[in-house]
């Protein structure tokens, strides 16, 4: 089976349906992955209309240009995507804007990118492998206490100081560079094990979250998707994991609340607009799709509608501390 057809897109029909996509329009899919979105996305969007495709890792990108090369309406684009406004323009009109976060199914899959405990590979784990430090090189020369920040805040590992210094002792006895042989050190400095996830499942996120700097990408990219969108247009959010889906939620309940004044200083409908509308609840994938696709489980998608508050508008609500 190929790749491609491995790479099943999560909550796609709802993604899609909360772009409202109207035929015309600029749309921005923000992680590219292997395209299934952006074919769903092409699906009703109009000739006339534009769809950004952008990625960070270079095999994506690839596939991108290789699978719409011929269509004129795709701008493929090799960035990550919280230099989105750079890359679409910072005086752009986007109608909807698309980020389903962290790795997809054939990064998991290819043993030699590094991501998965289950298949053994390079330590590698980034998603641009054209830059930056893989994770064997950052293991190689961490401090013990930045390992167990990284662990306990990025993977929420109870276990982080045990699994830091077996790590440690580990990397001073020999070199350390193969998938299997990290989630086999973390398994054996684990002393209670979880019958249904696998030991070394927090400490590989933490890593790989770490080495992309995934969590400072996304609170960089989210204001900025809210400047690019148009007003109506759609803001729409997958997360996998708890730390991913807390920003996503707080900075929507962030920018769809109005910053009063005092309660001294009267108030106008000015104080009360907002750059952003929540649309519906966060939504969680049905159980058909979990059966279908069982790395779906954790997903949960957020959305939200770009309100008429203008540019200048907002960069003053965004300076003003909340009451």
């Amino acid at each position: 089976m190929s790749t491609q057809a491995q790479h099943i897109p999560v909550l796609m029909r709802e993604a899609v349906d909360a772009l409202n996509i109207q035929g015309r329009g600029v749309f921005v899919d923000a992680t590219f992955g292997r395209g299934g979105h952006t074919a769903e996305i092409l699906k009703l969007l109009g000739s006339d209309g534009v769809l950004f495709a952008l990625d960070r890792d270079p095999t994506a990108i690839a596939l991108a240009e290789q699978r719409f090369a011929d269509d004129v309406r795709v701008k493929v684009v090799h960035t990550p995507f919280d230099q989105m406004r750079r890359v679409v323009g910072k005086d752009a009109s986007v109608n909807g804007i698309l980020m389903d976060l962290g790795v997809s199914s054939p990064q998991l899959d290819e043993a030699e990118r590094g991501f998965s405990f289950m298949r053994d590979g390079e330590l590698d784990m980034r998603m641009d492998s054209s830059v930056g430090e893989t994770a064997a090189q950052w293991l190689a020369r961490v401090e013990e206490a930045d390992l167990v920040k990284v662990l306990f805040e990025l993977g929420e590992e109870k276990f982080a100081r045990r699994i830091s210094r077996a790590i440690i002792e580990t990397r001073n006895e020999t070199e350390l560079n193969s998938t299997l042989q990290l989630a086999h050190i973390i398994a054996a400095a684990t002393p209670k094990k979880d019958k249904h996830k696998h030991p070394a499942t927090r400490a590989f996120q933490a890593i790989r979250l770490y080495i992309n700097q995934e969590l400072i990408q996304l609170n960089l990219a989210l204001p900025e998707a809210v400047r690019l969108l148009a007003p109506g247009g759609r803001l729409v959010v997958i997360s996998f994991h708890s730390l991913e889906d807390r920003i996503v939620k707080r900075f929507m309940r962030a920018y769809s609340q109005p910053k009063l004044p005092p309660k001294y200083v009267p108030t106008t409908d000015l104080d009360y607009s907002t750059p952003l509308t929540l649309i519906g609840k966060a939504a969680k994938p049905s159980q058909e799709e979990i059966s279908g696709n069982p790395r779906s489980r954790s997903s949960v998608i957020r959305i939200a509608e770009r309100t008429d508050m203008d540019a200048e508008r907002m960069v003053a609500w965004e300076g003003k501390d909340a009451h």
